[in-house]
């Protein structure tokens, strides 16, 4: 099961860095075509060379750059939380408990995944009802016109992906309480061999 919980979880990751990378690429040429739009309507080239600056004027940001970039990174936080999840690797404050036992760690530690899979949960459930509620009224965003309910719906694949990763680490991380040994990655129980 941890084999295929791992492999979803880079997959979602993978893809999560897909889109990352698209938006990042949008938003460097979008920003190259203001700066290159704005150069062109400099008076001083327009003076010197005014077929340079009547061509820069062609350029532009990327039509519709914001919308695109809001709907990207809801889905790219949404398709990273699983490997962060799986890696223990969420920020986390241990100032108090590093004086503490490990046991009573372990237990803290599968009292916070817990928390943490219930409240990627009720956001997911959340996306649900948002999708729904955009699919049912049709609303489109303002320049492009694609229907809001893409950006919704493929947020709410990778928090469903996300919701069960989140629901294994927690009964994996109960189960490492109870038996001390590691069943993740990035587990610090004891014998986990990292």
């Amino acid at each position: 099961m941890l084999t295929l919980v791992t492999r979803t979880a880079r997959l979602m990751a993978l893809l999560g860095g897909l889109v990352l990378s698209a938006l990042v690429a949008l938003t460097c040429a979008s920003i190259l075509g203001r700066g290159l739009d704005q150069l062109g309507h400099w008076e001083t080239l327009a003076a010197a060379a005014p077929a340079l600056a009547a061509w820069l004027t062609g350029f532009g940001p990327v039509r519709g750059d914001y919308e695109l970039v809001e709907a990207g990174i809801a889905f790219a936080v949404f398709a990273f939380l699983p490997i962060c999840q799986l890696m223990a690797a969420h920020a986390t404050v241990d100032v108090f408990t590093g004086l503490m036992p490990a046991r009573v760690n372990r237990f803290l530690t599968a009292f916070w995944e817990i928390i943490l899979a219930l409240v990627v949960i009720v956001i997911g459930w959340r996306l649900y009802a948002g999708f729904l509620e955009k699919l049912d009224n049709g609303q489109t965003s303002f320049l492009l016109q694609f229907p809001i309910w893409w950006a919704y719906g493929a947020s709410l694949v990778a928090a469903i992906v996300a919701g069960l990763v989140g629901l294994y680490c927690a009964a994996a991380r109960v189960a490492e309480g109870l038996t001390g040994r590691s069943h993740l990655p990035g587990s610090e129980a004891e014998g986990s061999g990292h």
